[in-house]
């Protein structure tokens, strides 16, 4: 007579999904990344490779950042990295300045002017 195999007894043993980060070795959502691209409305299609070529650019982004600001940190005598030091990493290097530059006239709103009677 012939024995009814279990379904865990006939199935191969599948490996554990991987997810998209795992697989493209980032830290950065790519999940994340592309749910905001397409909420975004940026464009009207996106390639498969956009979210993840965008979450790597952020992963060096953060990684050149956090070095420059660790090394500030050490020039400083310091063992932990502030906010200040960021700061100061990104306005001493050049290419970063460019890319991070914030315009004070672009934070404050227009001054309303008073008007004379």
């Amino acid at each position: 007579m012939s024995r009814k195999r279990s379904y865990h007894s006939s199935c191969r043993c599948r490996r554990p999904s991987l997810s998209c980060s795992t697989r493209a070795e980032l830290q950065f959502s790519v999940s994340l990344v592309d749910r905001l691209l397409r909420e975004g409305n940026y464009a009207q299609r996106l390639n498969l490779f956009t979210p993840i070529f965008l979450a790597g650019i952020l992963k060096y982004l953060a990684a050149n950042i956090l070095e420059l600001a660790g090394n500030e940190a050490y020039n400083n005598h310091r063992i932990h990295i502030t906010p200040e030091h960021v700061e100061r990493a990104v306005d001493n290097d050049p290419q970063l300045s460019l890319l991070i530059h914030v315009d004070a006239s672009d934070e404050v709103d227009e001054i309303p002017q008073s008007k004379k009677n």
